[in-house]
């Protein structure tokens, strides 16, 4: 049963939960739509009712934010921790080796998912990379020909956020694979040129705070966290 904050659905599962309904839903050939969900985003579907409907025809839509998981302790709710569109990515990646699965990467500059890929090769080895694509190709037939000659089981958006999850639902009657996620700047992660938040920082679910000592401009987009959470509170 998934959880609603101001009228956005959120996925309790953890991560073990998410990869076996994940993959039992591939062998029976279901199309399976992931969408990360944090403050920022609940709040931006307040005043804009097409992303609120975008989000809400996800299949699993992840705790991606500490402030997801603060609402649902207010609530009395059952998400117990946060499960991140990255590691998600890596969880499903993984699981991908064990069960001779293969992966598509779209998205990003050029390059950058190539470099991704050889990063996936490293710290998973044996994983069936289909493909890659880099996110400056726009002709749709195009796009969908090159997903679907390479015949992949899962396909990682990286378009940024909304726009990958709207290239999904677009798409994912007319594609090849049966798992799809959007996963934003993690293509870039892999590759190494952008740097996550140490391991502490990510236990704790401060990845935020980090990004805030890096970035002090951030505070203004942090100051979501605690409206969100009195939104919350008053519904």
């Amino acid at each position: 049963m998934k959880e609603n904050y101001l009228g956005v659905d959120v996925s309790p599962l953890n991560y073990d939960e998410l990869i076996n309904a994940l993959y039992n839903r591939l062998e029976e050939q279901q199309n399976s739509f992931i969408v990360a969900i944090n403050p920022e985003k609940i709040m931006k579907a307040q005043q804009d009712t097409a992303l609120r409907n975008l989000l809400n025809r996800a299949d699993f839509q992840i705790p991606d934010g500490i402030g997801v998981i603060l609402a649902s302790r207010l609530k009395g709710g059952r998400i117990k921790s946060r499960v991140t569109g990255i590691d998600m990515m890596m969880r499903i990646s993984e699981e991908s080796v064990k069960r001779q699965k293969s992966v598509f990467l779209f998205g990003a500059k050029p390059g950058v998912a190539e470099e991704a890929k050889a990063g996936l090769e490293r710290l998973y080895p044996g994983i069936q990379i289909a493909g890659t694509l880099n996110g400056y190709e726009k002709d749709p037939e195009v796009i969908k020909q090159t997903i679907n000659d390479a015949k992949p089981d899962i396909l990682f958006v990286a378009m940024g956020s909304p726009a990958q999850e709207y290239f999904i639902v677009d798409h994912m009657q007319e594609l090849y694979p049966h798992i799809f996620q959007g996963v934003g700047g993690s293509f870039d992660v892999l590759s190494g040129r952008i740097k996550r938040a140490p391991e502490g920082f990510q236990r704790l679910g401060l990845e935020w705070f980090y990004r805030l000592l890096k970035e002090p401009k951030r505070i203004k987009r942090q100051m979501i966290l605690p409206k969100f959470l009195l939104s919350v509170l008053k519904k």
